[in-house]
């Protein structure tokens, strides 16, 4: 029997708590990475895409993905203002729900599920953005998760400023965060793809939406030859 190109390779390390989703029947891909850097338009492309071969796909957002997502979300982006804890339990309580009943079911069942965010937007935006400790907000994370890690994690890397520019209408309260917020939020995130490159993959966002979606395609064949 070959071996499943889902699976984690042998060099990459399965730390205690973690469970890569290559355990389950489908296929789970997430994209991250600062405000406006183009994820929405990755998670569609990809999606026709998808379904276009006749995959069942399902597309979510962290938060907002279920009707207690929505609403989390409007206190989270739009609500009073929060204490960084405070925001980091609410993401926490959003990403144990998502997953328990719309995430973890579609991989039991082999759909492919996209998330525009997952764990590691908290683990960038609250754990170090907002200074409360990278690993004290993994482990936050993941416990709400159940350990669930994707197959692949897409990171749209662009300067946050352009990033920034490219919105459009009032910003919320993580966009208005300020400049040296979104600078430490993607050092975050550069520097945990560098750590797991066996999940990750980083692209130059500046580039055009359809260059990007060929790369994320090239980089999920394998994947979704092994899950046919």
């Amino acid at each position: 029997m070959s071996p499943d190109p889902r699976a984690v390779p042998a060099d990459v390390p399965r730390e205690r708590g973690r469970e890569h989703a290559g355990d389950l029947a489908g296929l789970f891909v997430s994209f991250e990475g600062g405000d406006g850097v183009g994820k929405s338009t990755q998670v569609s492309l990809l999606g026709h895409h998808l379904a276009a071969l006749g995959r069942e796909v399902v597309v979510t957002r962290e938060p907002g993905g279920t009707p207690l997502g929505l609403e989390l979300r409007q206190a989270i982006l739009h609500g009073e203002d929060l204490d960084p804890r405070t925001e980091a339990l609410l993401y926490a309580a959003d990403r144990a729900h998502h997953v328990a009943t719309l995430v973890r079911p579609a991989l039991e069942r082999g759909a492919v599920v996209l998330t525009d965010r997952y764990l590691d937007s908290s683990v960038a935006y609250q754990g170090t953005g907002r200074g409360l400790g990278a690993d004290e907000v993994e482990r936050l994370s993941l416990w709400a998760a159940r350990g669930l890690l994707p197959h692949v994690t897409v990171l749209l890397d662009l300067d946050p400023a352009v990033g920034l520019a490219r919105l459009t209408g009032d910003p919320d309260r993580l966009e208005s965060a300020g400049a040296d917020f979104h600078r430490r939020t993607r050092e975050a995130f550069l520097a945990r793809a560098a750590q797991d490159p066996g999940r990750w993959l980083v692209l130059d966002a500046a580039q055009p939406a359809e260059v990007v979606a060929a790369q994320v395609r090239e980089r999920l064949a394998p994947f979704l030859a092994g899950a046919a």
